[in-house]
């Protein structure tokens, strides 16, 4: 559908992850989210985030009630964790090749919403292996320079 974000591996638009992702983050650290702390976060209009508040609300991944605050519900939660999860170990990966900051977050934003279960899963036990193995990543850091 043209002017939709493609779904990601896990069956949802890069936009409904990126909120999910933020408001997760939000009420871990602040224990609550509210419209205006979402639109802060992600830096776009309270309008934006109300709309999406409201589609996600219809979806069942989280409770809005206008003025009030929202709270994911057990869908939401579980989808933001899982996205969570994965930014993390991607996260983690690409910082255990020696790549800077700076070049993580670039890739890691650009990535998240477009790897397979599979290659995820593939990262996932290639991440275990290179902790277990520093001689071997420290041989991979002046590749990444």
């Amino acid at each position: 559908m043209p002017g939709k974000n493609p779904p990601s591996a896990l069956g949802s638009s890069s936009a409904v992850e990126d909120y999910l992702e933020r408001i997760l983050e939000l009420i871990n650290s602040k224990g609550y989210a509210r419209v205006v702390d979402i639109a802060s976060a992600l830096k776009i209009s309270q309008a934006s985030v109300t709309n999406m508040v409201q589609r996600l609300d219809a979806d069942g991944f989280l409770k809005y009630e206008k003025y009030r605050g929202l709270v994911l519900t057990t869908a939401g939660e579980k989808l933001a964790r899982n996205i969570a999860h994965r930014h993390k170990l991607l996260t983690d990966f690409l910082r255990l090749l020696g790549l800077n900051d700076r070049v993580i977050y670039h890739d890691v934003e650009g990535m998240e919403h477009h790897i397979s279960p599979p290659t995820l899963r593939a990262i996932e036990a290639l991440v275990g292996q290179l902790r277990r193995r520093p001689a071997f990543r420290a041989r991979l850091r002046p590749l990444t320079r």
